[in-house]
């Protein structure tokens, strides 16, 4: 890792170096750090899958944990996907007194969030899980995973908050190392306290919280380095309500995002457990159509949210030429990136359940229905990679209607229609119509918005 740093001691030119160079240097790590990222649960949900005579139980477990899981998540989106642009703009504009004030607001945020989402957790997980359907063969495990992982809710805060700031300065690499450190121990702990101390699905968690907290201290330590442009000042400390409404408004797309997303998933639960009399077959293929949702979704959102501080520093400057070039490249490759995936999953859908070592039900389950559940996955280049541009661009109003679009607007009540005509099948199928009718609409919606941006803050600058 101290290699990696040394490279990284001339930050990047964001104003001045060559936008192609500029989008790989920022882009790359931050899509490792999803990917990364992504491990903490595919990791999790593989290990667990494995355990003699109550896999597919464990399975659905994590499966119904993971929507309160999200939410942790979408909170910690909330501040630092919605104050690192504001703090980038800052910048673009030569106003780092204020980018540090809005960086020192954030952590504020994050550690109230963080602390009230851990009384939460711990005091009302049971019911929680109860209300966002668990099936009742696995919710004794359920709860035992939950109510460790809600022990390190403030851990997750700061790692998914203050991460963002490292980007921001052009650090991605040290971004990704900070997700890293938690993905590979994580890998290791796993088998040591699921089988070596006997602790199945509980013992996954603690795994992950040790993990997490060790990103933790990692993230925060950058932020005492002489090298780092934002720093913990007791004065920027002070509480600015202007400040905070700002990070909360931009910030609402992503936690729109990430909060819906769960919302699905609590939909999809409840829907299954009415479709199929509560099975965990179901519960199980459905955890793991939402890993393989996850495989493409989270590296589009990575390299929208990457390349974020080189959108927001020059729109903020008034370099649009370059603006344009960085959302040329990005649409390009999240395009090439949404269509392989799609492919894969329309072509070889059984792969998925290979990877969880899925129990044959399961597999005969997620083969039926993964190429309709993932047929929407070729509009993600739109509903990721350019809703994060809007972001960029601090376009809050629209990021939050389109965020608001594909869950809330088209899947939530399409999933309750469906299944009334068509079984768990509708169920399935929700995603997928909701997918491509959301992509179509924010495509069009950003090629028709994008250039009139532009040209307004042309005309502001000059």
């Amino acid at each position: 890792m101290k290699d990696e740093v040394k490279k990284e001691k001339r930050l990047p030119d964001l104003g001045r170096d060559p936008v192609g160079k500029l989008v790989a240097k920022l882009a790359v790590p931050a899509i490792a750090a999803q990917l990364i990222n992504l491990l903490y649960n595919m990791v999790d949900r593989m290990y667990v899958a494995a355990l003699p005579g109550e896999g597919t139980q464990a399975l659905a477990a994590l499966g119904v944990v993971f929507p309160i899981t999200l939410i942790v998540t979408a909170f910690g989106y909330l501040v630092g996907l919605g104050g690192a642009p504001i703090a980038n703009m800052r910048m673009g504009e030569g106003k780092r007194d204020e980018a540090n004030r809005v960086f020192c607001n954030a952590f504020l945020m994050l550690a109230f969030f963080g602390a009230a989402l851990t009384v939460v957790v711990l005091t009302a997980g049971d019911a929680l899980l109860v209300l966002f359907g668990a099936p009742d063969d696995c919710m004794e495990q359920a709860s035992g995973y939950l109510f460790v992982y809600g022990t390190g809710t403030l851990f997750v805060m700061f790692v998914v908050g203050l991460n963002p700031y490292i980007t921001a300065q052009g650090r991605s690499v040290m971004s990704m190392l900070t997700v890293l450190l938690g993905a590979v121990l994580n890998i290791a702990l796993d088998p040591l306290f699921i089988y070596a101390f006997g602790m199945g699905v509980s013992g996954a968690a603690v795994a992950t919280v040790i993990s997490q907290a060790a990103s933790a201290v990692w993230a925060l330590s950058f932020f005492f380095r002489k090298n780092s442009l934002f720093r913990f000042r007791i004065g920027d400390m002070r509480p600015h309500i202007k400040i905070m409404l700002g990070v909360l408004a931009l910030g609402l797309s992503p936690f729109i995002m990430t909060a819906t997303e769960s919302a699905v998933q609590i939909v999809f639960n409840i829907n299954l457990k009415w479709s199929t009399g509560g099975s965990s077959d179901y519960t199980a293929a459905l955890t793991v159509m939402m890993s393989a949702l996850q495989m493409v979704s989270m590296p589009l959102n990575g390299l929208g949210t990457g390349v974020q501080p080189l959108v927001s520093y020059n729109y903020g400057a008034g370099n649009t030429e370059r603006v344009k070039r960085a959302v040329k490249i990005i649409t390009i490759a999240a395009l090439i990136g949404s269509t392989s995936v799609w492919l894969l999953s329309v072509l070889f859908p059984q792969l998925y359940a290979f990877i969880f070592n899925a129990s044959e039900p399961v597999t005969a389950l997620v083969k039926k229905y993964t190429p309709f559940f993932m047929m929407g996955t070729i509009m993600f280049f739109a509903q990721m990679t350019l809703q994060n541009t809007f972001v960029a661009l601090g376009q809050a109003k629209i990021s939050i209607s389109l965020a608001c679009l594909r869950k809330i607007v088209l899947l939530i009540p399409l999933c309750f229609i469906l299944p009334n005509f068509l079984g768990a099948f509708g169920v399935f199928l929700s995603e997928g119509i909701a997918d491509i009718t959301a992509g179509i609409i924010t495509a069009a919606a950003f090629f028709i918005r994008f250039p009139r941006l532009l040209d307004k803050r042309e005309k502001r600058i000059n």
